[in-house]
């Protein structure tokens, strides 16, 4: 999520939601204001998203399309890119209706940049994981 200057936010919040979300940033080491940061901007990107979603992984937290939970949107992206921008030819590939490619490329439209680099970080990290399993298979033949 793209940073900004900070100001202050009072608000008030029920015992138990407070109680729960200091529990919550223990847990995940955190201070409780950067919760609060990411769960309204969060919220506001779903508010203005219908059908993503935040998920967590190992390579952090992403949008994803809600009713396919585990289908990040730079994926959508990336197949969509890969057949020319053809909407219904990428929902074809990805076994998925053309509306939630439709969502994807309206969260896409509106936060470019972050799922951008979404896809240059995933490429990476598959020319990182090619590169290992070059130099295992190339171990893997000397004696």
């Amino acid at each position: 999520m793209a940073r900004s200057r900070k100001a202050a936010l009072p608000a008030r919040v029920g015992t138990d939601t407070l109680r729960r979300l200091d529990r919550h940033a223990k847990r995940l080491g955190k201070p409780r204001s950067n919760l609060v940061e990411r769960y309204v901007e969060e919220g506001l990107r779903m508010d203005e998203h219908p059908g993503v979603v935040f998920v967590d992984g190992p390579a952090g937290r992403r949008p994803a399309l809600a009713s396919r939970r585990g289908l990040d949107i730079w994926e959508v992206i990336t197949t969509l890119h890969a057949n020319d921008g053809n909407t219904a030819d990428a929902a074809e590939v990805l076994s998925l209706p053309e509306s939630e490619v439709r969502v994807a490329l309206a969260y896409y439209a509106d936060h470019r940049s972050e799922i951008d680099d979404w896809i240059r970080a995933n490429e990476e990290l598959f020319e990182q994981a090619e590169a290992a399993q070059r130099r295992q298979q190339d171990a893997a033949r000397r004696r």
